[in-house]
């Protein structure tokens, strides 16, 4: 079992995923003033139970029309105040069982919807004030064989060439990676990753004429160290520190903010959404267990790791639930198939179709972006900021 907090402005589309006729669903969207949640694989046999609490409560319930059978597992979603939805979670973890262990996944939620949203981001001596605008990151791969560039920056002189355009061009953070990380890329030692990063970031490190902090993009923690050690402020790692289990540590004892992607082998979820977020939890887990708090924590959906094109775009559709995680949220969209498929355009064709998710992100909560185009999609950043940044 598991709960999701949702808008109301996106519960609709939730309610007709459950094959519900139309009338129930616009009755259910009258009572979602304020608190909306989705009950993910939930005992049938808690129909009846849910019903008179929420009855009791003067909430409102809507089951999936799987609820024949009290053993089959339904999905159900309950919209109220936050007294009432406070209420019924008491009532809930007053219960044995399953009922008791509904409880308390909603106190859990409840709990997180209480995390004051960090406001300040601090990258060695640059603090940035998250919500008053958009952060630019640039990408800069030193590598071969990365999707979009690779082979433009794998010589160090242009890698340092490129980081000053960036610079130039209004980017926050420029992230570093030496390592593509694009499906089906072939792993390198980390030893070949540190070749390939390291003199880019010591040569930029030693120019007291470049002022933009740096972000190093590795899963590895050796890596990690020895960017860190010379002078990196940021750790963005695709795999949430579940690949190296090293890396959390690292990252807590220099003190950087660290954004954990979330990525996993495969495309096989039991209920999207959810299945992210739980599997971004751990990784929150993980950080929070090596010492990382909560103010150095960024998190990203995953753009193009471990899902398909519908479901990257279930994903974007849904980027206000991320958003609402307490954490700033990170989007990387940028050149990736899933504008290439959508629009049936090359990797070098997709500029427009980045706009369009860059200013779709941050409409919807997104407090930085990861992009190769630094100065298009700073335009972009700016313009959608005066609208939504009011």
């Amino acid at each position: 079992m598991h709960v999701v907090h949702y808008s109301s402005q996106i519960i609709e589309n939730e309610l007709k995923s459950m094959d519900l006729d139309n009338l129930k669903i616009e009755q259910f969207l009258q009572s979602c003033i304020r608190n909306v949640f989705k009950l993910c694989d939930i005992p049938g046999s808690l129909v009846p139970l849910l019903e008179e609490l929420v009855s009791r409560e003067n909430a409102a319930i809507i089951f999936s029309e799987k609820t024949h059978a009290a053993d089959n597992d339904i999905d159900a979603v309950i919209a109220g105040s936050s007294q009432e939805i406070s209420s019924l979670c008491r009532c809930l973890k007053a219960q044995s069982g399953k009922a008791g262990e509904l409880g308390q996944s909603i106190h859990h939620v409840l709990e997180k919807l209480k995390h004051k949203p960090t406001e300040k981001l601090h990258l060695g001596s640059h603090t940035f004030y998250l919500g008053k605008r958009t952060l630019i990151m640039g990408i800069l791969n030193i590598t071969p064989d990365s999707f979009s560039d690779g082979g433009r920056f794998d010589k160090t002189e242009n890698a340092i060439a490129q980081a000053y355009k960036m610079a130039a061009d209004g980017a926050d953070i420029i992230d570093i990676g030496g390592e593509s990380t694009r499906p089906g890329a072939q792993e390198i030692t980390a030893e070949e990753e540190l070749k390939r990063v390291m003199p880019v970031i010591q040569a930029l490190k030693s120019d007291n004429n470049f002022k933009i902090p740096l972000s190093i993009d590795t899963y590895k923690a050796s890596v990690a160290e020895h960017a860190l050690e010379a002078g990196v402020e940021m750790l963005n790692d695709v795999w949430g520190l579940k690949k190296d289990s090293e890396i959390g540590s690292v990252a807590a004892r220099y003190r950087v903010p660290v954004c954990l992607m979330h990525n996993r082998g495969n495309t096989d979820y039991d209920d999207l959404i959810p299945n992210i977020i739980a599997e971004l939890e751990e990784s929150i887990d993980l950080a929070r267990q090596v010492g990382i708090e909560d103010n150095q924590i960024i998190i990203d959906p995953g753009i193009g790791f471990g899902k398909n094109l519908e479901q990257n775009l279930e994903v974007m559709f849904h980027l206000q639930v991320f958003s609402k995680l307490g954490y700033p949220l990170l989007l990387g969209t940028s050149r990736k198939s899933m504008i290439g498929k959508t629009l049936d355009l090359p990797t070098e064709e997709r500029l427009e179709g980045t706009a369009a998710t860059v200013a779709y992100g941050i409409a919807t909560g997104a407090d930085i972006i990861r992009v190769h185009d630094v100065m298009q999609m700073k335009r972009v950043a700016v313009m959608t900021d005066a609208i939504t940044r009011r």
